[in-house]
């Protein structure tokens, strides 16, 4: 991966359970030769869909929406960046495999997240 700091570099799409996330990878592969990588029963990560992406089905960090993820090196420094600009936090800083994150809101309501490898 070459995430860029302050770039979209990862896209989360939300996903019910576990069987739908296995119709998602049947759906993607047949319609654009998509390869996934499973993470657990809750999660896949595309593996060839260009931008980084995932179907997240665990129930209580599935987001309701598409949530773009940002790429950051010091993730605190960018939620208390993400707040002096006037965001508002929605899920604190929280680990994750890969990493940890937390979401946000923007003005116009749009929830996104930011991620760090640590």
């Amino acid at each position: 991966m070459s995430a860029r700091i302050g770039q979209i570099d990862f896209i989360e799409f939300p996903g019910s359970d576990a069987a739908t996330l296995q119709r998602v990878k049947t759906f993607y592969g047949k319609a654009f030769d998509w390869d996934f990588q499973d993470w657990g029963g809750n999660y896949v990560d595309t593996a060839s869909s260009g931008l980084g992406a995932g179907f997240n089905a665990d129930a209580a960090q599935a987001p309701r929406q598409p949530l773009a993820v940002i790429f950051a090196v010091d993730l605190e420094k960018a939620l208390a960046a993400v707040q002096a600009a006037g965001g508002t936090i929605s899920k604190a800083i929280f680990p994750f495999p890969g990493g940890r994150r937390f979401h946000f809101h923007d003005p116009a309501g749009n929830e996104l997240a930011v991620w760090s490898p640590e």
